[in-house]
């Protein structure tokens, strides 16, 4: 196994692990514009979103076995290929309901690259390499967050909100040239099983792992309050009078918080271990969906600034929680380390769904809904702290 990625494989992971936040954050802006094109309700519009969560939830079960079977290279043309076509249906949909299908799609292709390139960092590199690769590249992922609205602003405004979708497919393509150059890191010459054979024995044995499934409850608590405000903000900003260059500038601040984050939390595995700095972490994100429930219960912002501050200190938490318990969940799993990694960001990403889909059905009741789904997830990240704790001590018991 190589030391460190070179720059090239370090960008390629950085655009594999960005497509499917892109996918998300470039239309947001435009969701307005996009409901007035089509005459049709926000709730539609957001389903736009909750549809691509779960066509990205039930791709990764596909995505990670089959990936471990016949190579990361060749599963991962395929999902290019089928999101940049998926990607040029959305730009020519008619109506509202083909942009559902048409986003379930891009959503099945995109998701074949968040499994796979953590599956291959978890095949180059070990232990606390693999924290160190994950803590460079969280980081540059929120860079779409705040790049990717910004950038939808303005195609939308430039040329209409349909060349948002024009663009991901040029994404899609310079992807998949990438990935060509990129030799294959699975391990194809073990003795292969039939596959229901080998299905059952690998979900066993992640599904049997209380560290795996913890780590991946945090993960899905932390991603799903993100997702609650993504999916709500901008009918709650476009209520308080916002445009969508508005929209789109509000994801900057969020995106540096994420950023500073995710280095932090880099710099400060060079000093202490992982499962000293994740309690501290996880204080701070508990505490942040808490001031905003209580700020959206107590008073009625009539700006999205009392909800955006303590939103950057959540988005801190998150890109300094990610790179940890996304690694300290895969660590064990070397043998599938797609089907794990597939596993993880299917349970996440349907946590993501729910949310989400929570947000859309109740989007009448505007701030209180999002803040309310993302305090629900504090207790979910809590109950997922309690089973890391668990294993922790089981392992200490049987190595005493």
């Amino acid at each position: 196994m190589t030391n460190q990625p070179s720059k090239i494989t370090t960008l390629w992971f950085a655009c594999l692990s960005m497509l499917g936040f892109l996918a998300t954050d470039m239309y947001l802006p435009a969701f307005e514009t996009i409901r007035a094109d089509f005459n049709t309700s926000q709730s539609l519009i957001g389903l736009t979103l909750s549809i691509f969560l779960l066509g990205m939830a039930l791709g990764q079960l596909i995505y990670g076995p089959l990936s471990d079977r016949i190579g990361r290279i060749k599963v991962l043309m395929g999902g290019m290929t089928l999101f940049s076509i998926a990607s040029v249906l959305c730009a020519f949909a008619p109506n509202v309901e083909m942009m559902l299908l048409a986003r379930f799609a891009q959503a099945l292709g995109a998701c074949s690259a968040t499994v796979i390139w953590q599956a291959v960092v978890i095949d180059r590199y070990e232990g606390k390499v693999s924290e160190r690769v994950f803590a460079t590249i969280m980081p540059l992922v929120a860079l779409s967050p705040a790049l990717a609205p910004l950038a939808g602003a303005m195609l939308e405004g430039q040329f209409g909100w349909r060349s948002i979708f024009v663009a991901l497919v040029g994404f899609g393509a310079v992807l998949a040239i990438m990935t060509l150059k990129e030799p294959e890191s699975a391990n194809l010459d073990k003795k292969q099983e039939k596959i229901t054979v080998q299905l059952r024995q690998d979900y066993r044995q992640i599904l049997s792992s209380k560290k795996f499934i913890g780590n991946m409850i945090i993960f899905a608590a932390c991603s799903a309050a993100f997702f609650s405000y993504l999916t709500g903000s901008p009918f709650v900003m476009s209520a308080m009078g916002y445009s969508g260059a508005d929209i789109g500038l509000s994801y900057a601040p969020q995106t540096v918080a994420f950023i500073v984050g995710g280095y932090g939390c880099r710099m400060l595995l060079n000093k202490y271990d992982s499962q000293q700095l994740l309690p501290w972490i996880l204080k701070l994100f508990v505490g942040s969906v808490t001031v905003m429930f209580l700020i959206s219960m107590n008073t009625e912002p009539k700006t999205i600034w009392p909800i955006l501050i303590p939103f950057c200190f959540l988005a801190v938490a998150n890109g300094a929680i990610y790179p940890i318990i996304i690694s300290k969940a895969l660590e064990d799993f070397k043998n599938c380390s797609a089907t794990a990694a597939g596993l993880l960001n299917f349970l996440q990403t349907m946590v993501c769904f729910a949310a989400s889909g929570l947000v859309s059905a109740f989007a009448m009741y505007g701030l209180m809904t999002v803040t309310t789904a993302m305090f629900i997830t504090g207790f979910l990240a809590l109950i997922g702290y309690a089973f890391v704790v668990k294993a922790r001590n089981e392992l200490a018991l049987q190595t005493a």
